[in-house]
């Protein structure tokens, strides 16, 4: 076994074993912690498949950004575990059964085995001159050539999906405080601040008698 074969190994057990404890912590917080350390094996192993723009752009994209949000959400929300847990018996059957096929079909097709073609070369003579391939670059000639259209359509379906949590996260709810943008934005100087004259200097109060108490009297 080379050292190849040999990082793939490692990468793909803790790969396995972060996934498992993914969904077996009790803690939400801990869980996401796992989920980011299976991106960083996934982002390995497709180093090693020679794909550094999707290993780049997992890190960047999956751990750098959204997951850090999840975990800001999940730590801000202050989710009660045992009342998420309520329902997991009712559910677990339908879950189990989507469980079985998924790994039957992962099955299949690893006891099918794989279509390995042979590596691209790293330079085609095109006449005189040498052009180097990319895995980048070819990537971006296929989702800007070939897949368009199905990228468009993902793109457009994220923006929907955005514009759909904002409207959600705004909505009003008797346990948080809400305050209305457009009150925000209307709202003036004299709204929230009012400016009283008042004399720099007061006179001493006077006593029943008539006279200004004095320090003695005060005494």
């Amino acid at each position: 076994m080379d050292v190849k074969t040999g990082l793939f190994y490692f990468f793909a057990i803790l790969l396995l074993i972060a996934a498992f404890r993914v969904i077996t912590a009790r803690n939400p917080v801990h869980a996401v912690l796992y989920l980011v350390l299976a991106f960083f094996q996934a982002a390995a192993l497709w180093l090693l498949l020679k794909a550094e723009f999707l290993a780049i752009a997992l890190v960047l994209v999956y751990v750098g950004a959204v997951m850090v949000l999840f975990l800001f959400v999940v730590m801000m929300l202050d989710i009660n575990v045992d009342s998420a847990r309520q329902g997991f018996w009712k559910h677990f059957p339908l879950a189990a059964v989507v469980g079985v096929l998924i790994a039957l079909e992962m099955a299949a097709v690893l006891m099918g085995g794989f279509r390995v073609n042979e590596e691209p070369h790293t330079a085609a003579a095109l006449g005189k001159a040498t052009v180097e391939l990319s895995n980048t670059r070819e990537l971006g000639k296929l989702l800007y050539t070939q897949y368009l259209y199905p990228l468009e359509i993902a793109a457009a379906i994220l923006l929907v999906a955005m514009v759909a949590a904002i409207a959600l996260a705004l909505r009003e709810r008797k346990d948080s405080k809400h305050v209305s943008p457009t009150a925000q934005v209307r709202v003036k100087a004299k709204d929230r601040m009012a400016v009283l004259k008042m004399a720099s200097t007061q006179a001493a109060p006077v006593d029943a008698g008539g006279a200004a108490p004095t320090a003695e009297n005060k005494a």
